[in-house]
């Protein structure tokens, strides 16, 4: 017991000072302002911040991280400590401060494709591959990751914008014991639902945002991840999306742990848990987005 305490002290000291370190600088994804944006406040400006790998580690690849909060706030350790463990496989990785309630659907799902077009539209200058870059988020940060993985469009061609021009679409899809399902009242979170959607939404629109009705054949491969026991989102969310994966014959790893609460992001005191990040690091390599041993 003394020293599963004092390993929890030391990792968590470490972690707090790794917390501490300067952040990059925030991006805002619209300069001028963001579309549908109710004022000029930091909550207002959707922003993404750029963690760069070594140079000798990286790949070409890159991640938009988008943290959970139930669309209400923004977790942390659902960010920052995706991009540090990306990094260390050499992923690039942008953290997207999305907007949250008051903000409702589409400005959530704008600031995520924004964030995937800035990057795809960079490339060059971030020194990125442009047909190897994925989403990833965690509970209500999961959902808008399966809102990119079947809501993206091929850009418009004749915007005015640069960005604009270039596809939303991911190339991967990471999904941490995600929010997905808005119409099955049996699982649905409806703490998300409520902050993205309103009191009482249109019937027709919590069906579009119900994404596990809305994958394709061109959704991108899936990796996902959940725990049996999770109390706040249920496991069927993911159940649900990799069953409509399936009859899609979209490709997807899906690994669920019988132990687990809810917001582990990469479980550092878990010696169960904390094997995801290793699962999905195998699941990259597969997909071509590392380096193969």
């Amino acid at each position: 017991m003394l020293k599963a305490a004092l390993l929890t002290f030391l990792i968590t000291t470490i972690t707090l000072a790794q917390r501490n370190e300067p952040r990059p600088e925030a991006i805002p994804l619209w300069p001028g302002g963001a579309p549908l944006a109710k004022g000029s406040a930091p909550a207002d400006i959707p922003s993404i911040q750029i963690y760069k790998p070594a140079q000798h580690l990286a790949t070409g690849a890159a991640m938009v991280v988008c943290p959970g909060g139930g669309y209400g706030g923004l977790a942390d350790h659902e960010g920052y400590d995706y991009a540090k463990f990306l990094n260390g496989i050499g992923i690039t990785v942008a953290v997207l401060k999305y907007r949250v309630a008051p903000y409702q659907h589409p400005a959530p799902m704008l600031d995520a494709s924004r964030a995937i077009r800035y990057l795809r539209s960079k490339a060059d200058e971030l020194k990125l591959d442009p047909n190897r870059i994925g989403i990833m988020g965690s509970s209500a940060g999961g959902h808008l990751t399966a809102t990119l993985a079947t809501h993206f469009d091929d850009g418009d061609k004749n915007a005015s914008d640069l960005i604009d021009r270039v596809s939303s679409r991911p190339d991967v899809a990471i999904l941490c014991y995600p929010v997905i399902t808005l119409t099955n009242e049996a699982f649905v979170h409806k703490g998300s639902r409520k902050n993205l959607l309103g009191e009482t939404p249109d019937s027709k629109l919590v069906e579009l945002m119900s994404n596990e009705k809305q994958v394709t054949a061109k959704t991108p491969p899936t990796f996902l991840f959940h725990t049996m026991d999770d109390a706040a989102v249920a496991v069927e969310n993911s159940i649900l999306f990799a069953e409509a994966l399936r009859k899609n014959k979209v490709p997807y790893e899906m690994h669920i742990y019988e132990h687990g609460r809810h917001g582990v992001g990469l479980a550092p005191y878990d010696n169960s848990l904390n094997s995801w990040p290793k699962l999905l690091e195998n699941w990259l390599r597969l997909r071509g987005f590392i380096k193969q041993m």
